[in-house]
């Protein structure tokens, strides 16, 4: 009767520790954000990104420079023009205002909306890299080991090296 015992309480031992074993999740780490910016469709997007805002700030510049020489050339004027023209010529420089103002603020939303189509894909397929190569090497979490992601300590398996072999990236 005592050997029984003795062999329930070892086998109820052994299932706590199996099952505390089982328990523990494997966790690696990558810095996600280092990895983006390796990959090939990322540089291609930034470059396809900055041409644009270079075209914007371009235009931008010109619409500016124009409304300074149309300002110039009214403040010069001003003295031989009526008040009610005078007036007009302010409105008109008001309107140009606002029409620049909207050009800008139109950019903006255009360059973050350009953005977010160009990086996507990239983002996905890094997001499906790190995926793959996790569960082929039995991690069932993958934490985010770039500065500020809220990871204090990463000691563990760093998939950096596995997911760029897998991209390609060298």
């Amino acid at each position: 009767m005592k050997h029984i015992k003795s062999l329930l309480i070892a086998a109820a031992l052994f299932l706590g520790i199996s099952s505390t074993v089982q328990a523990q999740s494997k966790v690696a780490h990558i810095a996600s954000q280092e990895l983006i910016n390796q990959m090939p469709g990322y540089k291609s997007a930034m470059g396809e990104l900055e041409r644009l805002q270079k075209t914007y700030d371009a235009e931008f510049k010109n619409m500016m420079t124009e409304l300074q020489k149309t300002m110039e050339r009214y403040n010069a004027e001003a003295a031989t023009k009526t008040q009610e023209e005078n007036e007009k010529r302010a409105i008109e420089v008001q309107g140009t205002e606002k029409t620049i103002s909207e050009y800008r603020n139109n950019a903006v939303k255009e360059l973050q909306k350009k953005e977010i189509d160009l990086l996507k894909p990239v983002i996905e397929k890094a997001r499906q890299a790190v995926q793959d190569v996790a569960r082929a090497k039995g991690f069932q979490y993958v934490l985010d080991s770039q500065t500020g992601s809220g990871v204090i300590m990463a000691d563990g398996y760093d998939l950096m090296n596995d997911v760029k072999s897998k991209l390609g990236i060298q």
